[in-house]
């Protein structure tokens, strides 16, 4: 199987970002033809894109939830083509009904008490059944986009419709457990001899405060039976969705009321990349990109942590000169990199610890937001 997809050098991407941009770039680096396009309209826009390409391997990473039920039908029927990740992949990742209660009820893994509403009224019975808090987001998949707490009775039409306008029809509402921590494991599943392979890369943490800045470390510390249920959570999960590949697993780290002991939940999975994984272009000897490339070609790979470091995504300005003017003094910032592409700043940087790492990444940010706000308010 791995020689016949090496065989293969025509790939096409899904999906337009940097996301995108930086995994065609892996896949070139590997000496395939890697074009990446915008996720098509509809089955007919699909089959065109591949008649003119004509690619050997098609990977989607466009967001599962901007893909049209027809686009996946129709990559599933695409037999002269692979497709990564699977189509049945790609429609339980876009439906976080199924998923969770796939997750819940057939795999049996620790999730948060959920319930799903069709309606305002529908979540209003729901927050008077279970009580609040609640955290309230999209039944679609959409990387958390349009999710809030729901703290007050009064405040149900409001979660409903920030939900609502992040492009579903249905919400899930959860109970909000007491989170230590919210962190993703990069779960590498590969074709090996004698069947599938599971690797995992160190855990990354992450936060967003009050709709700021997506702050990201790696390693996030955790003991050593809850990083152990983190890795059995994400195999099974990434076992049950198939294929090849990288998995984006986000769980949360809870603590058990009666004992104090750490509990993990599992939350959500991504058949492909997302921006948590932007700090392995530092930390790691592989990146997330270079990690998916080399999985879906049936290369072999490694998850080797090289160094400990964090990051934080941030769109500072539409101006990219007062950014690039910044640049000389960001980059002063010990072992700090910057990642520039369209609105999108990833401030990045390593240090024998995570503390000094995420100090230094805030750092580097820091001058760039500074720069923009100067710009912008003409000081």
């Amino acid at each position: 199987m791995a020689d016949e997809l090496v065989d293969r050098t025509t790939v096409l991407v899904l999906g337009t970002g940097e996301l995108s941009s930086e995994l065609v770039l892996s896949f070139q680096r590997l000496g395939t033809r890697a074009t990446a396009v915008a996720a098509p309209a509809g089955a007919a826009a699909l089959r065109a894109l591949i008649d003119r390409h004509t690619p050997q391997l098609v990977v989607v990473q466009s967001a599962v939830a901007d893909l049209a039920a027809d686009v996946v039908a129709g990559l599933a029927g695409l037999d002269e083509v692979a497709v990564f990740p699977t189509p049945t992949a790609l429609r339980l990742a876009s439906d976080r009904e199924a998923l969770r209660t796939l997750a819940a009820n057939e795999l049996g893994l620790p999730t948060a008490p959920f319930w799903f509403a069709g309606s305002v009224d529908e979540l209003t019975a729901v927050a008077e059944h279970a009580g609040l808090p609640l955290t309230v987001s999209p039944a679609a998949n959409t990387e958390g986009a349009g999710r809030s707490v729901l703290s007050r009775p009064e405040d149900v039409d409001v979660a409903w419709h920030r939900a609502v306008a992040a492009g579903s029809d249905r919400v899930m509402a959860e109970t909000a457990v007491d989170v230590a921590a919210e962190f993703t494991m990069l779960t590498m599943r590969t074709q090996g001899p004698a069947g599938p392979v599971v690797q995992f890369c160190e855990p990354i943490g992450h936060r967003r405060d009050n709709g700021g800045p997506l702050e990201l470390w790696q390693p996030q510390l955790l003991s050593e039976s809850a990083l152990d249920a983190a890795r059995s959570i994400a195999a099974r999960i990434a076992g049950k969705l198939g294929g090849t590949g990288l998995f984006t697993v986000d769980l949360l780290l809870g603590t058990d009321a009666e004992s104090g002991a750490e509990e993990v939940y599992f939350a959500t999975v991504h058949p492909m990349l997302t921006g948590a994984g932007f700090v392995t272009t530092r930390s790691q000897r592989l990146s997330q990109f270079d990690l998916h490339a080399r999985a879906i070609l049936g290369l072999p790979v490694d998850t080797i942590m090289i160094s400990p470091a964090a990051g934080e995504v941030s769109r500072p300005s539409s101006d990219k000169a007062a950014v690039a003017r910044a640049l000389p003094d960001a980059l002063a910032v010990a072992e700090s990199d910057v990642r520039l592409s369209g609105e999108v700043c990833v401030a990045l940087a390593t240090a024998p610890d995570v503390v000094r790492a995420r100090d230094r990444a805030h750092q580097v940010a820091a001058v760039l937001n500074q720069a923009a706000a100067i710009n912008q308010t003409g000081k």
